[in-house]
């Protein structure tokens, strides 16, 4: 046997002990698997050439792909989203450090977006957000009559939209 081959066969991992590391069900490593997310591999027997078993193993890289989907998945990207990036990434070798950084560099903007909508959420939250309820005092002021309504469905200041903006455009309205 070659070393090269000993290593890679060392180097393998049970989708038991990859559901164990990465706190992955293993049902959902299957559903990963039949994605196109992640690939097992089926070893052979080096004597025979035959199937040695027909448990999954995985390569020990497959482990921070699993990581990187659950950590994507988290921040709320869309396993369409998640499969689409790891497309970029290379099959027949193990995605190096540069891989990964142009895949996270790609996604910078997307989850700044989030990260702002989530700060916007935490601070707004508790004051008028423009959704049209009216139910506290501050609404009167910054959307009276649900003027926000006017530009659309849903929170409008959480959106986007400022209560500055809404109240000027009915100024004008008026005039």
């Amino acid at each position: 046997m070659s070393t090269e081959r000993a290593a890679e066969i060392t180097t393998l991992i049970s989708i038991g002990e990859l559901a164990r590391r990465s706190g992955v069900a293993s049902s959902a490593l299957r559903f990963y698997e039949e994605r196109g997310l992640i690939q097992s591999i089926r070893p052979v027997a080096l004597e025979s050439g035959k199937p040695r078993s027909s448990r999954r193993m995985y390569a020990k890289d497959v482990l921070r792909r699993v990581s990187f989907i659950r950590v994507a998945q988290i921040v709320g990207l869309s396993l369409d989203e998640i499969q689409q990036a790891l497309a970029t990434l290379p099959q027949q070798r193990t995605p190096g450090k540069q891989d990964w950084e142009r895949l996270s560099r790609s996604w910078q903007p997307l989850i700044q977006e989030r990260i702002d909508t989530l700060t916007k959420l935490r601070d707004q939250l508790s004051s008028c957000i423009g959704c049209g309820c009216l139910s506290l005092k501050s609404c009167a002021l910054y959307n009276p009559g649900d003027l926000a309504g006017l530009r659309g469905s849903g929170a409008r200041y959480l959106m986007g939209d400022s209560s500055k903006t809404v109240l000027a455009e009915n100024r004008i309205k008026k005039k």
